[in-house]
């Protein structure tokens, strides 16, 4: 899942005559101060911060983001969204992953505390689709109550949540529903406590009369107990200055994401179940980990089942059953 063209042209505009070396060093200091638990306004000082970290981590977000639209496409087929908020939008992944997902998307709105990722996602923008290029922005502390924000078909949080204080995330995640009239998609790291955050905001929001899109099939209690956790992963190939911002040596990288698509009633439906790890396959047949309508089920598909197996073959983790 590689980044649209009009993107990598402008992460590499945005790289002419700058130090590799010194955004990978950068790139190294963000990360660690993200993983210790401060939020940007502490770690993105300035544009090459920024850029940074649009090196490191705009790759995967977008492809996170792009696999939940996908998702939701297919859950609700008749969905064709307007306009899109993009809340604590950073570089704007989730807006270029939107767009690729619903060409016709013809207005978006930038939310984000950071007057350096809104000018950075600016920058990026700059040469793009017309709809990104006059994106309205928007300084905005997503917890000062969402009045102003004006409403959308289309709300995304993505890799956003977990900057907010724990007491004050109900609240963001209720602002966000007001102001969707179709459909919100939730997107986190796909770690314990991303599913955590994702797993109260779907009961608050199911209680709220959402309908769960994704990755549930059904509107009830999670049935997910104990250490495990509900997640999904992307592959995306890494370019180059991407291998030297990571330092990583391998031409691919696997993001784990978690996500909740929440939806206004009627404009769509679940899947039946959805696969929640790599299926099992053995000489006798495939096993499948599903959650389904009734709960957590463990599927065999025997080979002499031929047609059965044959379509769980093509089912991969995260994929509807």
């Amino acid at each position: 899942m590689e980044l649209p063209s009009l993107l990598r042209a402008a992460l590499e505009r945005e790289l002419e005559g700058v130090s590799r070396k010194a955004l990978a060093e950068r790139a190294a200091r963000t990360s660690a101060a993200y993983r210790s638990g401060q939020g940007s306004a502490g770690v993105i000082r300035d544009v090459q911060d920024a850029l940074a970290y649009a090196l490191a981590r705009l790759p995967a977000t977008y492809a996170a983001c792009l696999s939940v639209f996908r998702e939701a496409r297919l859950r609700a087929p008749g969905f064709t969204p307007r306009m899109l908020l993009d809340a604590g939008a950073g570089t704007a992944a989730a807006s270029w992953a939107a767009l690729e997902a619903w060409p016709d998307l013809a207005e978006i709105s930038w939310l984000d505390a950071s007057p350096v990722f809104l000018e950075t996602a600016a920058r990026l923008a700059g040469e793009g689709p017309e709809p990104l290029r006059r994106a309205g922005r928007r300084r905005a502390d997503l917890t000062c109550g969402g009045e102003a924000w004006g409403r959308a078909d289309l709300v995304a949080l993505s890799y956003a949540l977990a900057e907010i204080a724990p007491e004050r995330q109900a609240g963001v995640v209720a602002d966000l529903w007001a102001a969707c009239d179709g459909v919100l998609a939730l997107i986190e790291p796909g770690t314990p406590a991303g599913f955590a955050r994702l797993r109260t905001a779907r009961e608050a929001l199911a209680g709220a009369g959402a309908q769960i899109l994704a990755p549930c099939p059904h509107d009830r209690a999670c049935p997910i107990e104990g250490a495990d956790w509900c997640h999904f992963s992307v592959r995306l190939p890494r370019s180059r200055d991407h291998k030297l911002a990571k330092a990583a040596e391998a031409p691919f990288e696997d993001e784990p994401f978690a996500y909740v698509l929440a939806a206004r009633p009627g404009l769509g439906a679940p899947a039946g179940a959805r696969v929640l790890g790599p299926p099992r396959a053995g000489k006798p047949g495939i096993e499948l980990r599903l959650c389904a309508p009734d709960g957590l089920e463990r599927r065999f598909v025997a080979r002499r089942d031929k047609a059965a197996y044959a379509a769980a073959r093509r089912r991969n983790w995260g994929d509807p059953l």
